[in-house]
Formats: structure tokens, C-alpha cells, sequence
């Protein structure tokens, strides 16, 4: 798709004007960052950065079985969730591969919002919840939204509304409406890149400018999908078509057992499929550490005694860590210290499994 032809979202604007530059990915004009790489790292790192993450599709579904379509299509337990709670994991085929991953949020009231990487799934959503009582659409455009990350992120968030941020736990959001800024928004304690973060989606899409200039005003430090990048990494987070493509990968490949709940009540699809390889995941989610001139490519092949065993699906030259990457290798290579090769150009390079995620491996920093 040409930038002519991407989605702009609210925010576009405002960013494009105060310096940050955009590029397409996903149908979609994502903000790339704001010319100091170093600085947007490290704001989300050690200070408090925000970004642009309305190009993150969202779904509205309504129905008396809103909640248990949701749960026809996603790993996690759906039907489990409090109203105000939010749940991560993978949307799955029949088969029992990965499609997407992304969230739910129960709003209550037989309504429920899905949040997706990809926005081309109308008629995935359509063949997996015809027999139910729902109704469901795409409303990304009309739900702009920012992610507020880093350490002093409840700091700056406090002071822009009168709404007990403190008292808002991980992955809970308040379903009501709330002023912040006095733009009225829905506030969640959730977000993206491996630190503490809040995100905050608007009910009107024409109060974008007002709230991006008093986030920043707040100071947080503005930063795009180059800064992102490393964070993500670092944390051992997926993308779709950067990690994997839809229908080729089990969550297992990706070390999300926790978030495969074949003990809940609910089905999904490919659940039992899904049980069979629970107990013996062929496959698991690894960093990798190298010492390299450049990068490896996205995709390169990993081998092992020359035999091609994995895949590079992410590198990344990491502030902290050096060229490091996230990979999908065979369980039986996957322990820490293992030495395995990775494709750089017609050579290959040596590299070292490293536990992942290795920034704060014990996730106590979005939690704090």
C-alpha cells in the first residue's frame, strides 16, 4: 500500500508538526520517531515517553454473546474476565495457529472490545462467530489512542486527571470514561515495550491535538516506532509479519503457554489441538546474543553444525545489550549458553541463547 493510500490517524497532525516522521505498515501511517533515537530509548527506559499507538486495530463487539465470541477465537480465558479487566493472548484458526494476538477488554453490558495487530480480519471474525448472537466491527479510526510508558508514567498521568490512577492494577482499565486533560478518555493500565505504562483512548477522535500536547507539556518525551523497536525486543514482545505470519505458528512457539488456558471453561478454536502439544512444545522463544559488524536480516535462517534448525525473527542493535535478537529455535537448544549460527549475508556469525526476555526477565517493571 502507498503512504497516499495509508490511514492517518488523529494524532498525524500534531506529531508531523512538531518534527515526528511517519511511515506505512500495515495500512496504516504508524509514527516512525522524532530524529533522536538515543533520547526516545532512553525516555522510555528511565523517564516517561509517549507515543502514538492508534494503528493497534480494535474491534467493538456486542451481543448477548459478546464475551463468548471473543473466547471463540482467543487462547486466553475470555468469559473469566471482570468488567474493567483486561486479558492478553493469541486469536487462533482451527488448527490451533496463530492468526494474531492481542487483547480483550470486558467494558460489561454484553460489549467487549479486541485489540489486534492486523485490521484485515472482518472476515475471520465473520466465519468464527456467525452462529453467535453478536454483532462486531472494526472502530479503530474512531478510537485513536496513546501509549503513555516508562517509569514516572503514573507520575504524569496523575497529574493530568482527577481518577485514582495509583489505585489502577495491571491490566485493569476503567471502563467509564474518565477526564484527562479534561479530554475525556478511557484509561488503562496497559501498554507495550516491557515497562510501566498506561494507555489512554479517546471517546472523540477531534480531541487528539489537545491531548498529545498536554501529555507532552506534562513531560513526557515523544517517540515513535524506531525507539519501540529495541524496547520490544529487549522484552521478548511479538509482532505480526515481523515474528511470525498468520496461520504458520502455535503460541507455543512463542513461550505463551501461560496464556493458553485449556484448563478455563470456555472452547476456542484448536484447543484440543492445542493440548496435544502443550506438555512437549516443539519449539521455544529465545534471545540471542551475536558479535557482528551489522545486523542480521529479519527472518535469517539459525543453524546448527550447518543444518538449518530456526529463524531470527527480530534483531536489533540494543542500547543496553549490543546486537541481540529474538528467535524461534527446537527446545532441545533452546537452554542458555547454547551456541547456534545465524545467516549474516553469505556467511553466518556465531551466536548465544540468553534467557528472554533479557530485560527484566521476571516482568516487575510494567507490574511496579
Amino acid at each position: 500500500m502507498s503512504e497516499d493510500e495509508a490511514i492517518r490517524t488523529a494524532f498525524h497532525d500534531v506529531t508531523a508538526a512538531q518534527g515526528g516522521t511517519h511511515i506505512e505498515d500495515g495500512g496504516w501511517m504508524w509514527l516512525e520517531g522524532f530524529g533522536d533515537l538515543g533520547k526516545e530509548y532512553s525516555a522510555i527506559r528511565d523517564d516517561v515517553a509517549v507515543w502514538d499507538v492508534s494503528p493497534l486495530n480494535k474491534w467493538d463487539l456486542r451481543g448477548p454473546d459478546a464475551l463468548a465470541a471473543a473466547q471463540r477465537v482467543f487462547s486466553n480465558d475470555a468469559l473469566g474476565l471482570a468488567v474493567g479487566q483486561a486479558r492478553y493472548g493469541a486469536f487462533l484458526d482451527a488448527d490451533g495457529l496463530m492468526v494474531d494476538d492481542g487483547t480483550v477488554f470486558n467494558t460489561g453490558g454484553g460489549h467487549c472490545w479486541v485489540m489486534t495487530n492486523g485490521k484485515d480480519h472482518e472476515g475471520y471474525f465473520g466465519d468464527a462467530l456467525k452462529d453467535l448472537d453478536v454483532e462486531f466491527g472494526w472502530i479503530a479510526p474512531s478510537m485513536p489512542h496513546l501509549g503513555v510508558i516508562g517509569p514516572r508514567s503514573r507520575e504524569v498521568v496523575q497529574k493530568l486527571t482527577d481518577a485514582d490512577v495509583g489505585a489502577l492494577r495491571y491490566f485493569r482499565f476503567l471502563p467509564d470514561p474518565v477526564k484527562v486533560a479534561g479530554v475525556e478518555v478511557v484509561l488503562s493500565r496497559t501498554g507495550f515495550g516491557g515497562e510501566l505504562g498506561f494507555e489512554l483512548f479517546l471517546t472523540d477522535p477531534s480531541d487528539a491535538e489537545e491531548l498529545w500536547n498536554a501529555v507532552v507539556g506534562a513531560g513526557a518525551t515523544p517517540f515513535g516506532a524506531e525507539a519501540i523497536e529495541p524496547a520490544r525486543i529487549e522484552a521478548g514482545l511479538i509482532v505480526t509479519d515481523y515474528d511470525y505470519e498468520a496461520h504458520q505458528r502455535t503460541p507455543f512457539d512463542f513461550n505463551l503457554d501461560r496464556f493458553v488456558r485449556l484448563d478455563a471453561p470456555g472452547d476456542f478454536l484448536g484447543k484440543e489441538k492445542l493440548g496435544e502439544v502443550a506438555a512437549n512444545p516443539p519449539n521455544r522463544f529465545v534471545t540471542l546474543r551475536y558479535e557482528a559488524e551489522a545486523l542480521p536480516e529479519y527472518g535469517a535462517a539459525v543453524t546448527k553444525d550447518g543444518e538449518e534448525v530456526g529463524v531470527l525473527t527480530s534483531p536489533t542493535d540494543s542500547p543496553r545489550f549490543g546486537k541481540i535478537g529474538v528467535a524461534v529455535i527446537p527446545t532441545d537448544l533452546a537452554s542458555v549458553g547454547t551456541t547456534v549460527q545465524v545467516a549474516l549475508g553469505d556467511e553466518t556469525v556465531d551466536a548465544t541463547v540468553d534467557v528472554l526476555p533479557i530485560y527484566d526477565t521476571n516482568k516487575e517493571r510494567p507490574r511496579a
